[in-house]
């Protein structure tokens, strides 16, 4: 997947929604103009019917946080389907390029209506102010690789297993969750940085930001960052743990050879804590910091029954979880 820009007119989409995605490019088909993701849009690039659409042109920036730099240089109109929306500056040149659509809105933004009857969303108008608009100065370049959901990773199973048994690959690290600005949140980039050749990224959700562009290679063909998709995919490293669980035929899923150290930020991080808990996995580490809003007897069961804890520097935690 590209992360460079083209020399046409372009519309930035961000959020969650792949049907407001798809209809997007439906109606821009053959009007010179691109779209490009941003932030949990990325993954859009990992499916055929999308990927299909030759102006559906990369993906622009990165996490949610960045917007208000990134966006300065899109110069195209800027369209949220759902959350992640930091408010423009007063002063920002792309203030009143944006558009809103679904559950979200912003004061002074333009609203796309809902569906009615049937029929897609008009994008007429984003579609005229992108052409009225100068194509995107490109902020990065290169490509990127993803779209390893379950299907995928299941049909790699046996590749996936074997670098276990031989000793190519010694321990999963599932890396999921969300990104921030926070200065503590440098912990993930320089933890997967710093992990050994022999060991694997498991991620969903944001969080990819932070590791996603590191040149970490890969073991016998299987790349070394594996991203799953939007946090709501982080199903999908679940149902990849279940699978690897039956693969060598072990009876406890915390036997695996796993390490959870997820990057937590709001509610659906706490979900995908949730249901990894609802499947018995033990041991799972939350951070830079655990949630405020756990009572202390909350976090008295989740510590004594589920094992969870937080994280401390990466010297520490590197020894902690590759012994």
């Amino acid at each position: 997947m590209n992360i460079g820009v083209r020399n046409n007119p372009g519309i930035l989409i961000s959020g969650h929604d792949l049907k407001d995605l798809e209809e997007l490019l439906q109606q821009t088909e053959g009007t010179g103009v691109d779209v490009y993701t941003h932030s949990e849009m990325l993954p859009a690039h990992y499916y055929p019917q999308l990927k299909k659409y030759k102006h559906l042109a990369g993906n622009y920036g990165n996490a949610w946080w960045k917007q208000k730099e990134e966006f300065e240089s899109f110069n195209g109109p800027i369209l949220f389907t759902s959350n992640c929306i930091v408010p423009p500056r007063s002063n920002a040149s792309y203030k009143d390029r944006i558009y809103v659509t679904g559950a979200c809105g912003l004061d002074g933004a333009f609203y796309i209506p809902e569906r009615k009857d049937g029929q897609p969303k008009d994008f007429s108008a984003i579609i005229a102010h992108a052409k009225r608009c100068l194509p995107p100065v490109g902020i990065e370049s290169g490509t990127i690789t993803g779209g390893f959901a379950h299907a995928q990773v299941t049909a790699l199973a046996d590749k996936v297993v074997e670098a276990v048994k031989s000793g190519a690959i010694r321990k999963f690290f599932v890396m999921a969750g969300c990104d921030g600005r926070m200065k503590s949140r440098d912990y993930y980039t320089e933890f997967a940085r710093r992990l050994p050749a022999d060991t694997v990224i498991l991620t969903a959700g944001c969080a990819k930001y932070r590791y996603n562009k590191l040149e970490l290679g890969e073991i016998n063909g299987i790349p070394r960052v594996l991203d799953a998709g939007q946090c709501n995919d982080s199903y999908s490293l679940a149902v990849i743990a279940l699978k690897l669980k039956e693969a060598f035929g072990l009876d406890d899923i915390n036997r695996l050879p796993i390490v959870y150290n997820i990057a937590w930020y709001e509610q659906k991080a706490v979900i995908v804590l949730l249901a990894l808990l609802s499947l018995g996995v033990k041991q799972i580490h939350l951070g830079p910091t655990l949630p405020a809003f756990l009572s202390p007897n909350v976090t008295k069961v989740l510590v004594e029954q589920f094992g969870i804890g937080g994280i401390s520097s990466v010297d520490e935690d590197l020894v902690k979880f590759l012994a």
